[in-house]
């Protein structure tokens, strides 16, 4: 098995090497044995554990314990323990398959509510207070609040100056609350909302994954059926890499005392 200085280490991934201390640090990777010299021994396992917990790492999916089962992967399989692992792994490329899903589903929902097909009680004279919609809707009144805020929606004001929620708002915000219960974020949400009010046969799914050139930043949740594309994409990648692992561990013994060099 090769052997690597912590500056290969640095060289190989194109980070600082206090970088690499920091994976060590963290549990992110095995703890390397040593010279006399206290010099840190890397190996081809190392290497392929860097490149797990890279690819683990590379999308920012956060949502329902993601980004904490991702973390777990990388600590699981640094310590050695491949069999839990890749149970893990397993895991995690089922969660994400449950959230595309959910994200795919709410996107038919916001289909459905546009073209008439569900969210209207028959009367189309619905007329309702701030708190009378946030109760139909199953939402906290600052959670309508923060939606109105962040331009989502507007709605009437009487000469009083309090809200009435129409039939037509109560189907916005269904659609609202249905790609935010999927986890698609409020620019997202904006985004395809304002792309719908231009043209009504706009593409949903394309609108709502697709941020604009002018965002100056975006993130997992901005482009969310992308991230969690790339997110099963990367979990099977890393299911091969503790698959790699497990067998070469099986067939390198651990490293006898190596001659003093430099880092």
């Amino acid at each position: 098995m090769n052997t690597y200085k912590t500056i290969d280490v640095a060289r190989i991934f194109g980070i600082h090497v206090n970088t690499v201390r920091l994976y060590e640090k963290y549990g992110l990777i095995p703890k390397p044995e040593r010279r006399s010299n206290g010099y840190r021994i890397f190996t081809d396992i190392h290497i392929e554990q860097f490149r797990l917990a890279r690819a683990a790492l590379q999308v920012e999916v956060l949502q329902n314990g993601l980004r904490k089962l991702a973390v777990d992967i990388i600590k699981v399989s640094a310590s050695g323990d491949y069999d839990e692992a890749a149970e893990l792994a397993r895991r995690y490329m089922a969660k994400v398959d449950v959230e595309r899903e959910n994200a795919e589903e709410a996107i038919e929902i916001t289909r459905n509510i546009l073209s008439g097909i569900v969210g209207s009680d028959g009367t189309g004279k619905l007329s309702l207070s701030r708190k009378e919609a946030a109760e139909f809707l199953n939402v906290t009144v600052d959670t309508l609040r923060n939606w109105e805020l962040n331009g989502l929606f507007t709605v009437r004001r009487l000469e009083n100056g309090y809200r009435v929620y129409s039939e037509k708002d109560l189907q916005r915000l269904k659609i609202i609350r249905s790609l935010r219960c999927a986890n698609y974020s409020l620019s997202s949400i904006l985004r395809m909302l304002r792309a719908l009010s231009a043209d009504p046969n706009t593409d949903i799914r394309e609108a709502i994954d697709t941020p604009g050139e002018d965002d100056d930043i975006i993130t997992a949740c901005d482009k969310l059926l992308t991230s969690l594309s790339e997110a099963e994409k990367n979990a099977r990648y890393v299911a091969r890499q503790i698959e790699k692992m497990k067998k070469m561990k099986s067939e390198n013994p651990p490293l006898a005392h190596q001659p003093e060099i430099k880092c």
